[in-house]
């Protein structure tokens, strides 16, 4: 399993590229198999499916590989961060083949880690990563977790944060948001992080236009300490108190 990271080839780990130049059955969503170098393609067995095949694509994944075939199964960002590991696990776990096929998970730079980069230095303290989507995971359950992390002042990164279908559920927790954190907390918002048309804006959370924000937006709402520096929203990690540092430039020459 191979994480293809944000999809830029410049984020393309050296192990993950051994991998798909190696396989000879690549096997993955259709928008990230169209992320790769077709090079990378040339001359191997292609199956792809649209939304929603995850478990279509596991299982041809493993059938290929049960076949003698070097397969691998790719995932946007890191296959076990809201990716297809846990799945190919559960799948064989259920078909008896744990001991039967040999599994290799190539990590991926996360989504999470791009939009980060993007921003300045969000993730400098302790953060929680909560997913929006609630085709698996009721929606009382999922607000049950952001007002847990808004309330333990962890920085909040949401991913999946809205759909075509599924718009009302961001402006809920915006409004959590002011409820916990005020109207001046500072929100990372990132579309397409190291794609095509990337974008990112640093905004306090009282002016968020939740409008512009889909299913290839990564949202990060920053903790009481986190402050907007110029563009970037940075959420100090305590050096500066440590080393009885003020700010500004003490001890720069």
């Amino acid at each position: 399993m191979v994480g293809l990271g944000p999809g830029h080839p410049d984020y393309l780990a050296p192990a993950a590229q051994r991998a798909l130049t190696e396989a000879e059955v690549i096997v993955g969503y259709k928008r990230y198999i169209g992320l790769l170098d077709p090079h990378l393609l040339t001359g191997k067995k292609v199956i792809s499916t649209g939304m929603r095949g995850e478990m279509e694509r596991c299982e041809a994944a493993l059938a290929a590989a049960l076949g003698g075939k070097k397969t691998v199964l790719v995932s946007s960002g890191d296959p076990g961060i809201y990716a297809m590991a846990g799945l190919v696990f559960e799948i064989m776990e259920s078909g008896g083949l744990l001991d039967r096929i040999e599994v290799e998970i190539i990590p991926g730079l996360p989504a999470l880690s791009a939009a980060a980069a993007l921003l300045g230095a969000p993730l400098m303290h302790d953060f929680a990563v909560v997913s929006l989507s609630d085709l698996m995971t009721p929606w009382d359950r999922i607000r049950q977790r952001v007002v847990a992390a808004l309330e333990a002042d962890f920085v909040l990164v949401i991913y999946n944060p809205r759909s075509k279908k599924r718009r009302w559920q961001i402006r809920e927790v915006l409004d959590l948001v002011t409820k916990y954190r005020g109207i001046t907390a500072p929100v990372g918002i990132v579309r397409n992080a190291a794609r095509n048309g990337q974008e990112a804006r640093v905004v306090y959370s009282g002016d968020v236009n939740e409008t512009v924000i889909d299913m290839l937006t990564i949202v990060v709402v920053g903790n009481s300490r986190t402050r907007i520096m110029g563009k970037r929203m940075v959420t100090p990690r305590g050096y500066m108190e440590k080393y009885g540092m003020t700010g500004g430039k003490d001890g720069l020459p």
